[in-house]
């Protein structure tokens, strides 16, 4: 996942799960790995809350869409505009 974001260019990548109806994840960089919370997941659209610490201290708010094997969307740093998002599967071997 590329995350485009005002500051530059963050590469992430996000491990998505579902067991029992219930959606979790994790996203890491090189610098943190943060779990999820307050998932929604609604059709082909998720979107859920991460609080990180790098570069600097904030609540991420994420809302993508899942198309196939390709995520697009948005992540939203409070007073921040959103920043453009993409990324695709990979694989988990």
């Amino acid at each position: 996942m590329t995350i485009d974001t005002p500051i530059g260019t963050i590469e992430a990548h996000f491990d998505i799960t579902e067991h029992d109806g219930a959606i979790s994840g994790v996203g890491r960089t090189d610098k943190e790995s943060v779990p999820f919370y307050d998932v929604v997941a609604d059709g082909n659209q998720l979107k859920w809350l991460q609080d990180v610490t790098t570069p600097m201290k904030l609540t991420l708010k994420f809302d993508v869409t899942v198309d196939g094997e390709t995520m697009t969307g948005t992540s939203k740093a409070g007073f921040l505009p959103a920043s453009k998002l993409q990324g695709s599967r990979s694989s988990t071997q």
